[in-house]
This record gives structure tokens, C-alpha cells and sequence, in this order.
């Protein structure tokens, strides 16, 4: 029985709670004195009641800026509007005003590549007041800049044809108007919004007329004079309203239906107590699998072939999935094989892997990764049986499957392997960690030994203590190792889109496949633009 698991999920949950607060009980009591609900009091209204909202980068950047930059101050995630899968993406304005830090368009950028890839509608919450300017170096130039959220916008509105829509629910000023101006319905709440590419402050500096907030670009100006804006709403709670009925008139996906499902086999709390104590001790990734999958069952693809790879077929709410996972502990061979090491990948796991993710790939099949590995083996033996090649198949298998891919890491995820099992850098739909998850090159003492083994081993050779600055050294890199395998800093820069709990995995998972499964496909890249017509075609 282990406590790792436990222990570092109670952590989990007193740093989110704490990064749910924003910017405090003073900011919050500041935005409900406007007569402004929060970002997170939008959020849950704007969602149907009871139903799960699966958050990306809450915990991004929280270790930067003093902490003065909780949730980077936005809000992004996919929640169930009337009953349909939406990308939200909301301004926090109790973090600095909701101004942009780097880490924001960030978010950004990855809310509306979750919705180019579902094709799935997308609904702004603004209440920003733009450019955090002490980081404008982060936020204003470069290719994935501010720019980019409105090439976003544009590809999304004139070619993708994915529903965008904008409430402004605060301010909204500067290049950040284009966000907006570049959906499909503007809607604006009286007495509270502003819209405007400068406010009464700087037209003031510019032209020297004064005029008012409300008369320069207040609800009732952008839906009475200029036209910008579509619908006025008296307050908050009548625009998320106005916006589920927007929401409600949308044409209907046409997903496959959902056979009936059944509970895991194991209760999600049995979960707490399958990961050892320690990190590289071994377990069952069967039991794992009976803990999620639709009455626990797996009907594994060469089961007894390759055994430290696992693959085969299930159900997950219904939503029928290929499994890839990683077995862990030393995996008995054949008669006269020796054992192998497991969350290793070995040339015949690779190739039984690839070849069923080409299956999976012409039957439309999604792939879960449950991501417990260590890297490829090393050694003549891999050599000579071409691990290489078997591995290049192997990514080149993932990397080019047009179904939706999603990531779940348990444990590790080091090496080559964590890119062949659909590493961040091969865009999958969805990557997920439970608190456990462990993201590097290698384990800290492998890297230890990479870098000082030479100097260690030889003042053990010569019988004499290790100098004090090899020792330093080594002391030093096995913190950092320590600190940057964490799953809370993966995901405070986004390397994973969000840490689940256990008990919260199989409902995480459903939620991410029933978006993905939106999107026919191919799954590749942040977006596929559709066939168009060649220039100067007819």
C-alpha cells in the first residue's frame, strides 16, 4: 500500500483550490460590488448544472511572478453547454484587471487549438484590459504572440466555420477588441462592458476630446451606433443566459451514437493504493486498466506476445478505445529468452505497437496512451535487432494516425519513449497526468551518473572521497531532477493540459474523447484546413 499517490493529490488539491481564488477575497468582493459575477461564477452558470468541466492549465505559471500571476488570469477548459461539448475561455479581472501575461496567450492559443482540432463551438468571457505591459516582450511579439489568437480567429471563422462567441463582460480594449470583432455574435452587458481599441484615458492624450466609458463604447453605443455589437444584456447572469440559447440554436454534431455502458470493474478509489511508494518499484497496469475501462475489460491484441507492451480494445463510458499502456515489473520471455525490463520498449513491442496503431488508425478507432515508460532499450542485443528501426515505425505509426490521440501519465514518461507513446511534440487531443506523473529526459540519478559518473567512479577507484564540488554538483542536479519531474511543474508550463485525480480519470477521459470524436478527422497538427479550390480555379 502506498501513499505517494495520496500525498501528493492532497497537495494537488490545497494549490488549486488556492489558484481558484485568483487574485483573492478582496478582488472577488471588488468585481461583486461592480455587479460583476467572477470568471468562475461565469464559468459554472454558463455550464449545465452537475456536469464535469475539464479545466486546461489551471496550474500554469503559478510559480512565476511572486504568484501574482494565478491561472495566468484566464479561465480555459471544455465544459457541457446544453448539453454539448464547448471550449470556454474566460478573463480572470481579479488577477491584474485580467491583463495578458506571456503564459495567457499561452492558454489561449491552446483553448482554440482544442477547438480546431473537436471542431467544437468556443466561447469568449472577456474582461480584460489588455497587454500586461511590464511583459509586453512576452506577450506582444512573435509568431506564437497575441497575433496569433486572431489568426486563430480568422482561420477558425472563414475556413473551419467552428461557432465562436464573445461576451464582453467587462473591459475589453486595444488589439484585444479584435478578439471579439473576429467571432460571430459580440454580446455586451450594460453599464459594465467597454469595447474599444483605446479608452476615454488615452483618447484624452490622443485628440483631447473628453467623453465618458459608456458614450465611447458602452453596450448601448456598439448595439445602437457603431453596430459592432449584436445583443445588450442588462447584467451577467441575462448574458450567460442569452449565450446557452445561442448555444442551443447551434446545429448538432453528427456524432456516432454511444452504446450503453457499465461502471469499471474496481471502484476509482482502489487507484490510491496501486502505485508503489517508490517510483521505480513495479505493479500491475491490468489492475489499473479494470479500475477505468467500461467493467474493467480489455481484449488485449497479442496479449501474449511483446507482454511489457499492452494493447487492445475497450470501451470508456461506451466510447469504443484503443489502449496503449506500459506493463511495469520484469515480464517473464519465452523459454530461453531472458526477462525483460518493464516500461521499456523493446523492438517487438514496438512493432506489435505500431502495427495496431495502424489498425486502429483504418478502423477510426481513438487511442488512449497510458504513458508508464522509461525510454527504448539500449544495448547490443536492442541493437542487433534493429531498435532503431522498430522504434522509427513505431513513431512514425503515431505520428501519423488521423484518429484522436489522447495522453495519460501515471508514472513516467522519460525518454524516446515518452515520445513514441504520443509525446506533446506530436500534438495529441488531449494530455493528461495524475499527480504522480513523472516528465523528463531520464530519472535524476540516471542523469547523475550520465554527467558525474566519470568523476565518482574514479575517486571510488582510487579510494578517496569525491571532491566537494563533484558532490555539490551532483546534489544540486539530483534537486533540480527532483523538482522538474514534478507533474505541478509539467503542468505550470503547460507540457500537460491538466492533472487528474484517480477517482476523476475515467470521467476526464470520456469528456475529452466525446470532444475529439467531433471532429471525423484527421487529427493532425493543431488544425487540417478543409479542400479548397487552387488559385485561379473556377
Amino acid at each position: 500500500m502506498s501513499g505517494r499517490l495520496r500525498r501528493l493529490a492532497d497537495e494537488l488539491r490545497a494549490l488549486e483550490a488556492q489558484l481558484r481564488q485568483g487574485g483573492g477575497p478582496d478582488k472577488i468582493e471588488k468585481q461583486h460590488k461592480q455587479g460583476k459575477l467572477t470568471a468562475r461564477e461565469r464559468v459554472e452558470q454558463l455550464a449545465d448544472p452537475g456536469t464535469p468541466f475539464l479545466e486546461i492549465g489551471l496550474l500554469i505559471a503559478h510559480d512565476r511572478y511572486d504568484g501574482q500571476a494565478p491561472g495566468a488570469g484566464v479561465i480555459t477548459g471544455i465544459a457541457i453547454v446544453d448539453g454539448r461539448e464547448v471550449v470556454v475561455v474566460a478573463n480572470d479581472a481579479t488577477v491584474k484587471a485580467g491583463s495578458w501575461w506571456p503564459e495567457t496567450i499561452t492558454k489561449i492559443l491552446r483553448a482554440q487549438e482544442v477547438a480546431m482540432r473537436c471542431r467544437i463551438p468556443i466561447i469568449y468571457l472577456v474582461d480584460s484590459a489588455g497587454v500586461n505591459l511590464p511583459y509586453q516582450g512576452g506577450v506582444f511579439p512573435g509568431q506564437y504572440g497575441a497575433a496569433r489568437i486572431f489568426y486563430y480567429n480568422s482561420i477558425m471563422r472563414r475556413y473551419l466555420r467552428i461557432p465562436q462567441l464573445a461576451a464582453v463582460m467587462g473591459q475589453c480594449v486595444a488589439g484585444g477588441a479584435y478578439l471579439p470583432a473576429l467571432s460571430d455574435v459580440i454580446l455586451m452587458v450594460k453599464g459594465t462592458s467597454f469595447m474599444g481599441l483605446g479608452g476615454p484615458n488615452l483618447v484624452k492624450g490622443a485628440t483631447g476630446q473628453s467623453i465618458d466609458g459608456e458614450t465611447l463604447g458602452g453596450a448601448l453605443t456598439h448595439t445602437e451606433v457603431s453596430g459592432v455589437a449584436h445583443y445588450a444584456l442588462d447584467d451577467d447572469a441575462s448574458c450567460l443566459v442569452k449565450l446557452r440559447e445561442l448555444v442551443a440554436r447551434l446545429p448538432r454534431p453528427n456524432t456516432p451514437p454511444q452504446a450503453a455502458w457499465r461502471p469499471p470493474a474496481e471502484p476509482p478509489s482502489t487507484l490510491y493504493d496501486l502505485l508503489p511508494a517508490d517510483h521505480r518499484m513495479q505493479y500491475d497496469m491490468h489492475a489499473l486498466l479494470r479500475a477505468v475501462l467500461d467493467e474493467g475489460k480489455l481484449d488485449e491484441f497479442q496479449g501474449n506476445l511483446a507482454k511489457e507492451m499492452i494493447c487492445g480494445d475497450a470501451r470508456i463510458e461506451g466510447i469504443p478505445v484503443g489502449i496503449i499502456a506500459n506493463q511495469r515489473g520484469l515480464i517473464k520471455g519465452r523459454p530461453g529468452e531472458k526477462p525483460r525490463f518493464g516500461g521499456i520498449i523493446y523492438a517487438e513491442s514496438a512493432e506489435k505497437v505500431a502495427y495496431f496503431i495502424e489498425r486502429c488508425d483504418k478502423q477510426g478507432i481513438p487511442i488512449i496512451f497510458v504513458q508508464d515508460v522509461s525510454g527504448f532499450m539500449v544495448g547490443p542485443e536492442a541493437e542487433h535487432e534493429g531498435i532503431i528501426r522498430a522504434g522509427a515505425h513505431f513513431v512514425e505509426a503515431m505520428a501519423c494516425a488521423r484518429v484522436p490521440k489522447i495522453v495519460l501519465t501515471v508514472n513516467h514518461a522519460s525518454g524516446a519513449g515518452y515520445y513514441a507513446m504520443a509525446g506533446q511534440g506530436f500534438d495529441p487531443d488531449f494530455i493528461l497526468s495524475w499527480p504522480t506523473g513523472r516528465m523528463a529526459v531520464m530519472e535524476g540519478e540516471a542523469a547523475v551518473q550520465a554527467v558525474h559518473g566519470p568523476a565518482l567512479d574514479a575517486a571510488k577507484k582510487a579510494g578517496t572521497p569525491p571532491s566537494p564540488e563533484v558532490l555539490e554538483a551532483a546534489a544540486s542536479m539530483r534537486a533540480d531532477y527532483e523538482t522538474q519531474l514534478d507533474a505541478r511543474y509539467a503542468a505550470a508550463r503547460g507540457f500537460v493540459d491538466t492533472i487528474v485525480y484517480p477517482e476523476d480519470t475515467r470521467s476526464m477521459l470520456a469528456l475529452a474523447l466525446r470532444s475529439a470524436l467531433q471532429n471525423p478527422g484527421p487529427h493532425l497538427g493543431a488544425f487540417v484546413l478543409p479542400p479548397m479550390p487552387t488559385f485561379g480555379a473556377q
